[in-house]
């Protein structure tokens, strides 16, 4: 049945590509690399402008990977048809808990990494591109400036979504994936671009580049919570793959 559900959206994601590809008033420059394996295990990391980010990497990557699937809040369950169909294609949904709730429980400290990787133990025996966005929200000039952020073109990012795949998927995981997306002419008029200016093709130019990344070893199954040292080796990590994520936009941008 997981095999027919994820054929099933991978299907519906086929037919949303081949009217994204009628639309001849927007430019596709990508560059993805060649040894990807749509049956193995990934995390999948990219910078975020816009909601049209996540059909843009459905473009990129169907049938090249695994049927994304993200972290959902359990809430989102409830969602009327939404709700049962994320459950149906496996996403993890995941059990948060407020501060002051773990103030008044200190049990609860660190309950959500390990429902991370309870929900996550079915995808040691199928495919899986487990996704995030490590920015945690839109980039925008003015976020970028209200933060402090030490990046001309990215927000800083949060390592908590990445040390959940990480910790829950450990030895499991093949690789990173990479992804940088980036829209010329939205950064000029410093608008991101909308859902409906996909649709109606109004966007000029849509620019992925997407690296394949080992892991490091000593990253794979560590708990960021309680391991500061690991917590740091980690921030180290994805620091380094953010400046150079940076670089490159502005290299694309100049181009």
């Amino acid at each position: 049945m997981r095999k027919i559900l994820a054929g099933l959206a991978e299907t519906w994601i086929s037919i949303n590509n081949g009217i994204l590809s009628l639309y001849r008033n927007t430019r596709w420059d990508i560059e993805i690399p060649d040894q990807l394996n749509p049956r193995g295990c990934y995390l999948v990391s990219s910078n975020h402008q816009s909601w049209v980010d996540i059909l843009v990497m459905q473009r990129c990557f169907n049938r090249r990977l695994p049927f994304f699937r993200f972290f959902i809040k359990s809430q989102m369950f409830w969602v009327p048809f939404l709700g049962i169909a994320w459950w149906a294609l496996d996403m993890p949904f995941m059990r948060r808990h407020s501060r002051e709730k773990v103030a008044r429980q200190p049990e609860l400290k660190g309950r959500d990494l390990e429902n991370a990787r309870k929900a996550c133990e079915k995808f040691r025996t199928i495919p899986v591109a487990m996704t995030n966005f490590p920015e945690g929200t839109r980039f925008s000039i003015a976020k970028r400036d209200s933060k402090n952020s030490p990046y001309k073109n990215l927000l800083i990012p949060r390592i908590g979504g990445l040390g959940q795949v990480l910790y829950a998927l450990g030895n499991e995981l093949d690789a990173l994936i990479d992804v940088t997306i980036v829209y010329p002419e939205a950064r000029k008029s410093g608008k991101a671009p909308t859902f409906w200016q996909l649709l109606t093709g109004e966007i000029p130019e849509i620019i992925v580049r997407a690296e394949r990344r080992e892991i490091p070893a000593e990253l794979l199954g560590r708990n960021f919570r309680t391991d500061h040292a690991f917590r740091a080796e980690l921030e180290t990590w994805i620091s380094q793959i953010w400046r150079e994520k940076d670089g490159l936009i502005s290299k694309l941008l100049a181009s």
